[in-house]
């Protein structure tokens, strides 16, 4: 609800990075950092020791990589919303990211205001990405399209059973718009969107928004128009 603390972690394996996050995160209202961690292994185990609303992870530390500690934060912690921040900004890493669970990846250029938005996005179950991990994904869904051998130049629409109009509202969460705004798009009510994105989520076995998008991006789904039009 508005106004409560978020509860974070923050894991870095740079000590500079993790004490600076501590210090700028902690300054600001309504962010309360529970704990820190140097490596992935020690930010499993902190989550599961503070049960933080949000984790802010980087992606290259040792003993564990955050792809693997998103992975098993996923699994063990799924309540926690996973938000990774990183220097590294490669297609690949970007979808291990989000296929491993992660719902928001940034840059380590945001500011202090963009990662409390991330998080606090994040933990409300909504996707938050840096503009440029936007153009990773859709660079990568153009690799994936050109090594397709399905249909040429044609997304994949009937992917997993979604109906058209499914696959239109899921084109445009992987724009990044919002449910009011793709009720405006389409001349629907916002229940009605939120009715679709709940059969979305169900058949492509997407837990959040931001595994949506990847299943959009990795189907070339993202690529399709929505037409105003009936129910």
């Amino acid at each position: 609800m508005p106004g409560r603390t978020l509860r974070i972690v923050v894991a870095d394996d740079q000590a500079s990075v993790r004490e600076g996050l501590v210090v700028l995160l902690g300054a600001l209202p309504d962010i309360e950092v529970v704990a820190s961690a140097a490596d992935g292994r020690q930010a499993v185990d902190l989550v599961a020791e503070h049960r933080p609303d949000a984790i802010l992870l980087d992606l290259h530390m040792p003993v564990l990589d955050g792809i693997e500690a998103t992975r098993l934060l996923t699994a063990a912690s799924p309540q926690v919303a996973i938000v990774v921040l990183t220097t590294y900004l490669d297609d690949a890493s970007v979808l291990e990211a989000l296929r491993a669970g992660a719902r928001g990846y940034l840059t380590k250029d945001a500011d202090r205001k963009e990662i409390a938005h991330a998080l606090r996005a994040a933990s409300d179950g909504l996707a938050v990405f840096d503009p440029r991990v936007h153009a990773a994904l859709m660079n990568a869904a153009s690799g994936a399209e050109a090594n397709a051998t399905a249909r040429e130049g044609e997304p994949d629409a009937a992917a997993d059973g979604l109906t058209q109009r499914e696959a239109e509202i899921l084109a445009l969460i992987a724009q990044g718009l919002t449910n009011p705004e793709i009720a405006g798009r389409l001349f629907l009510s916002t229940h009605t969107v939120k009715s679709h994105i709940s059969r979305i989520f169900s058949k492509t076995g997407s837990r959040d928004r931001a595994a949506a998008i990847g299943y959009a991006h990795r189907h070339g789904l993202d690529r399709l128009r929505a037409q105003p039009r009936g129910h």
